[in-house]
């Protein structure tokens, strides 16, 4: 049969495999999780259902488009953090808030869209300025501009209100919908959060997700063949700042405000974090990371104060998990999953080569 070989990668796809033949191929444990976060809102509280799941989802949409760069195109971007909040000022300005001086007041399907290109468009140009560059320079780069964003809204006070930010942001009233609601928040954030994993699939799978994988492991090969390294690099950097800014608009409307802050180094540096943890070569790696991360924020607390410990120190628990993850597994949580699976496999063909040879022996 006919397939698309794209022999720097070592990935062999029949040609023609579209989401069908990729449903078909999902195993049953896939469709048991899809089924249990359909029906999560019928057996979790609201503080579950907002404050921990859907944040998860968010955190991951955001960490999913550092794994997209980061898996597929061998990128270390650390500006995903700063396009996300970047398109949540950006609905902050554009659409209603409490800062009646600032915000335009433009209504939802004008104000988002266009939140979200301008935010995808500074993704893509700081893509265009660090893609030139590998490892630690690209790192330094985009941690450069973070830095960068994050002083320009904590000082300017015309578009950006300075240190106070924006609040009294809230979800809309769309489709005969008040997104407000933590069943119909919750549900947004996962129609996004499926959306966004789906599509990173697709495109780790189609020609772009291919040539972006052959530029990461042989660029000069690449070269020769006639693909535009650079480019792909930047259209790379534009699509997963997509991603990210509509996390964005969703990350704003779950705190219902943005500062500086939210654009600091430190949420950057989770967003690293987030991925490593969850694994950079599996799309579903990210999610993994946001979950166990807002589990430890959310709960380290509790548990220091009860040990009797100072319950501020609770990102120290966060570091030492992160570091317990990394010394066993490289590649998260997902490559423990990986290996664990293969050592069953292993141990099932031993047993089943085991038993054929007992059977045929006389």
């Amino acid at each position: 049969m006919a397939a698309i070989d794209n022999r720097t990668t070592g990935y062999r796809q029949p040609a023609g495999e579209g989401l069908a033949d990729w449903v078909a191929r999902r195993g049953a444990g896939f469709w048991i999780v899809a089924a249990l976060l359909a029906a999560m809102p019928l057996i979790a509280s609201p503080f579950w259902l907002v404050q921990i799941i859907a944040y998860s989802l968010i955190l991951g949409m955001i960490a999913l488009s550092l794994m997209f760069l980061a898996g597929y195109g061998g990128i270390v971007s650390l500006v995903q953090m700063t396009v996300a909040a970047l398109a949540g000022y950006l609905v902050a300005i554009l659409g209603d808030s409490a800062v009646t001086q600032i915000s335009l007041k433009w209504p939802l399907w004008a104000a988002v869209p266009l939140a979200v290109f301008l935010a995808a468009l500074f993704g893509a140009l700081s893509g265009a300025l660090s893609v030139r560059t590998e490892g630690i320079y690209t790192i330094m780069i985009t941690l450069a501009i973070a830095s960068a964003f994050y002083y320009l809204t904590l000082q300017n006070y015309t578009i950006f209100n300075g240190f106070s930010g924006f609040n009294g942001i809230v979800p809309p009233v769309f489709l005969g919908v008040d997104w407000r609601g933590s069943q119909a928040f919750y549900y947004l954030c996962l129609g996004c959060a499926a959306i966004a994993y789906g599509v990173v699939v697709y495109v780790s799978r189609a020609p772009f997700g291919l040539a972006l994988q052959g530029t990461r492991d042989n660029p000069r090969r690449m070269a020769a063949l006639g693909f535009d390294v650079v480019g792909h690099r930047i259209a790379a950097y534009a699509f997963a700042s997509v991603i990210a800014a509509f996390a964005g608009v969703l990350l704003v409307w779950f705190q219902g405000q943005i500062s500086p802050g939210t654009a600091g180094i430190g949420p950057v540096i989770d967003v690293l974090i987030i991925a490593v943890v969850g694994g950079l070569s599996r799309p579903i790696g990210p999610f993994i990371g946001a979950l166990v991360y807002v589990l430890l924020r959310t709960f380290s607390l509790d548990l220091l104060e009860g040990f009797g410990l100072d319950g501020k120190r609770y990102q120290l628990v966060i570091g030492l998990g992160f570091l317990v993850i990394v010394l066993f597994s490289p590649n998260g949580l997902v490559g423990i999953y990986e290996r664990l699976r293969e050592r069953h496999e292993r141990s099932r063909e031993s047993r089943a080569s085991a038993m054929r040879i007992g059977g045929g022996a006389p």
